[in-house]
């Protein structure tokens, strides 16, 4: 819940909210996977509208927009030569580069150089990614942190405001060096991924329920930069486990079964063991033989086929996210001091 600008709390409130700085540079990027056409298009509006509250001379939010892959979205393929997404890890985005460096390489290079530099502190604040999905998930938060104060408030803020779109966290548990996707080099960054969509179609509900997601994410960001308050709240975070293959045949490797009609389009539905896991094309049912109960998601996804993923597991858990507030600017001056002092010990 938001509880209103900070003139209107108690001192006792304003102490106990966590201070963070001010989110003074958010970059909103499209087309970082160039047939995921929802966020193509809709970076490609908010430039026009950009161009257009120039011209007005309105002083909107500072916001970077980029157009992540332009050659893929040129194409209208996910990528050129390698998944762009895959690209940001901090030995990727510093190793050599020579004349067979693929071109997706090259261009992590330059969206580092352009947001970054990853783990810097002249890194954007804040970056959100735009992307579809095929599995039918809803709006999902995709990010490698689960005590990302900033991304989870900011999740919970377009839950209350888009009670009609299901919604869900999603934390891969992977270190920042290790992080390989464009929010990752943000100082705080999330992919808004939404579905179902095909890839190479953009249709009106995902395309509005996206450009919903990214105005409210804005509306909250100027919130917080404004001095709101934002009470503390719990939150539901599904942390990846691990990922399922597609049965195969041994001698070839080709696929030998679908996901079973009884899972399909069940993303986030409780997986119990013995569950209807698959179905082999000559017609038999293969159960889901793990222990544990989990939660499936990105289920049946088109874009994974390639990467041997029929779907991925998760375990969910309620984290308490505590209250924050933007830093004063007393506190902003004293944290370098702070750090100061910190490296002299």
């Amino acid at each position: 819940m938001v509880l209103g600008v900070a003139a209107k709390m108690s001192q006792m409130e304003v102490d106990k909210a966590v201070g963070l700085p001010r989110l003074s540079r958010v970059a909103v990027c499209g087309g970082t996977h160039g047939n995921e056409l929802s966020g193509v298009y809709l970076v490609r509006e908010l430039l026009k509208e950009e161009k257009e509250e120039e011209e007005k001379e309105q002083k909107p939010l500072s916001v970077m927009l980029v157009l992540s892959n332009p050659w893929a979205v040129q194409q209208c393929r996910r990528y050129i030569s390698t998944d762009l997404n895959r690209c940001f890890t901090h030995a990727m985005l510093n190793g050599p580069a020579s004349d067979t460096t693929p071109y997706e390489l090259l261009r992590s290079r330059q969206l580092n150089a352009l947001l970054g530099p990853k783990g810097s502190p002249e890194a954007v604040d804040l970056i959100c990614d735009l992307h579809n999905t095929t599995a039918n998930m809803g709006l999902c938060f995709i990010t490698y942190s689960d005590h990302d104060w900033i991304c989870l408030h900011i999740f919970k803020y377009l839950q209350r405001q888009m009670p009609d779109i299901p919604m869900r966290y999603i934390h891969f548990d992977v270190s920042n060096k290790e992080s390989y996707s464009l929010d990752s080099v943000g100082k705080h960054g999330f992919a808004m991924e939404i579905g179902p969509q095909p890839h190479g179609v953009v249709r009106s509900n995902i395309y509005t329920a996206m450009k919903s997601g990214v105005q409210h994410m804005l509306d909250w960001v100027r919130l917080f930069n404004s001095g709101t308050i934002f009470e503390g709240e719990y939150v539901d975070v599904f942390t990846m486990v691990k990922h399922i293959d597609y049965p195969r045949d041994r001698e070839t490797g080709n696929i030998i079964a679908a996901v079973h009609p009884r899972l399909q389009d069940r993303d986030f539905c409780l997986l119990h063991p013995e569950d209807p896991l698959f179905q082999t094309f000559s017609g038999e049912t293969l159960k889901y033989e793990g222990k544990e109960l989990l939660y499936p998601f990105f289920v049946n996804e088109c874009a994974y086929y390639e990467k041997s993923i029929a779907l991925s597991l998760a375990r969910k858990r309620c984290v308490m996210v505590p209250p924050i507030r933007v830093q004063t600017d007393e506190e902003r001056q004293a944290q370098p001091q702070e750090l100061a002092s910190e490296e002299e010990e």
